[in-house]
């Protein structure tokens, strides 16, 4: 078990915490007593920040979400359309060989929680639909002729590669997504 900073705000540490937990383990094989005894927290302050698990397991998506947002803007930014989608999805390929990669956080919460109605799916739609929204974009503003079909195929590029780089070698992985995006791109 990590230790625990306990100048962190409580708040902060659960989320943290949970973060770690679920992206490692998977959302349901953690309970809340193991949340709150890695958090170094009372049920009680548990439950005052965060009324339910799925409160929590929404806020842990939805900070994933802002990372990338942050990430993708980062990479993207003042390039040309077309170098901009080959980096954003560059990253997508880059993260598939880190050590700690487990696949798609999103990916893998939409395998715990199938009932579309939910709004842990809520979370994970609006990210999805924030990302091809970038790669629609992109792919209109470097010239293709049909930016949505581009979009959706280049959110199955990524979507495969988050899965294949758990499963099979992640160089590989990487290098064929970098390939196929610039095929599709051109």
């Amino acid at each position: 078990m990590p230790t625990v900073d306990r100048d962190v705000h409580p708040k902060v540490r659960l989320l943290e915490t949970a973060s770690r937990l679920f992206y490692a383990e998977g959302i349901h094989a953690v309970g809340v007593e193991r949340l709150v005894s890695e958090a170094a927290v009372t049920r009680a302050t548990f439950y005052r920040h965060y009324p339910t698990k799925d409160d929590l397991v929404a806020a842990y998506l939805s900070t994933t979400s802002e990372r990338i947002r942050v990430g993708v803007g980062a990479v993207t930014s003042g390039k040309p359309a077309r170098e901009a989608l080959l980096a954003a999805l560059g990253v997508i390929g880059d993260r598939t060989v880190d050590d700690d990669f487990r696949g798609c956080q999103f990916l893998n919460a939409a395998a715990e929680y199938p009932d579309p109605a939910h709004r842990v799916r809520q979370v994970i739609d609006d990210h999805r639909d924030w990302f091809f929204g970038v790669l629609r974009d992109l792919a209109r503003d470097a010239g293709h002729a049909d930016p949505d079909h581009a979009a959706r195929t280049l959110v199955l590029l990524r979507d495969g590669a988050l899965h294949g780089g758990n499963l099979d070698d992640a160089g590989t992985v990487r290098a064929t997504l970098r390939r196929a995006v610039t095929e599709v791109v051109s």
